[in-house]
């Protein structure tokens, strides 16, 4: 992959893509399997988000478990540098969370990050590829929000640790929709890392690390980039990193 241009729309002709309100019936060009979607390209093709995402998954597990970074910022760069990781997809519905899980156990928190990994890639995965515009419910906000769920052991019947999610959650979504869009699953995911952090201190008294100035250095692979507005913006492009695999 060239990063100094940018990513394909369709990852098997590179035309655009084209989005429809009304769910149609499509056949993956990867597995062959028949889906309900909204999106297909302007030739007709579609990939299924399993897989969109299926080189991705072990990359980030791997990576997390492996990782001593108590910055989930970095370990989320490191991860979109991937190859196996395209510059907008569902994979970043579990990327997310598991940054923050892992960045959260390496600051002492107490979970089994291995187990905690698999769980948020269980439900980050539940999150369809272009959630944010279809649901008004970005995926990186939401990944935060289970990430939260994961850490106190919340459960739809639980008390304290239900408002803890769903605020984290509702906090990351107003983060996001702030800057409007169209959706860059970069942009979105640094909101949801960057509100995510100060929440766990608070709640949590678990002290992630975080640079004091985020920075994007995607954004030459994004055709849609709103440049100057993002406050991640940096005026240079992104380097190809193939250490990850």
């Amino acid at each position: 992959m060239n990063s100094t241009e940018p990513e394909k729309a369709c990852l098997i002709c590179g035309k655009l893509l084209v989005y429809s309100q009304a769910a149609l019936e499509a056949q993956c060009v990867g597995c062959g399997q028949k889906f309900t979607t909204n999106a297909k390209c302007e030739d007709g093709h579609y990939i299924c988000d399993t897989c969109h995402s299926s080189k991705s998954m072990p990359v980030i597990y791997h990576h997390c478990c492996t990782t001593e970074s108590r910055d989930p910022y970095a370990i989320a760069c490191e991860l979109m540098q991937s190859p196996a990781v395209h510059m907008h997809g569902p994979e970043h519905h579990v990327l997310i969370g598991s940054a923050l899980l892992t960045a959260y156990h390496n600051s002492g928190g107490k979970i089994h990050l291995p187990e905690a990994l698999k769980v948020m890639r269980q439900r980050g995965s539940q999150l369809p590829g272009g959630i944010c515009g279809l649901w008004g419910n970005c995926g990186a906000g939401v990944s935060a929000g289970i990430f939260m769920s994961i850490i106190t052991g919340s459960t739809p019947l639980s008390g304290a640790t239900w408002r803890l999610s769903n605020l984290m959650t509702s906090r990351c979504l107003e983060s996001i929709a702030e800057f409007g869009g169209p959706r860059c699953c970069k942009r979105d995911g640094f909101l949801a890392i960057k509100t995510a952090v100060p929440y766990v201190a608070t709640h949590c008294n678990i002290q992630m690390e975080l640079p004091e100035k985020l920075e994007c250095h995607f954004s030459s692979r994004n055709r849609e980039c709103i440049k100057k507005q993002c406050p991640f913006f940096v005026d240079k492009g992104c380097e190809s990193h193939d250490s990850l695999h």
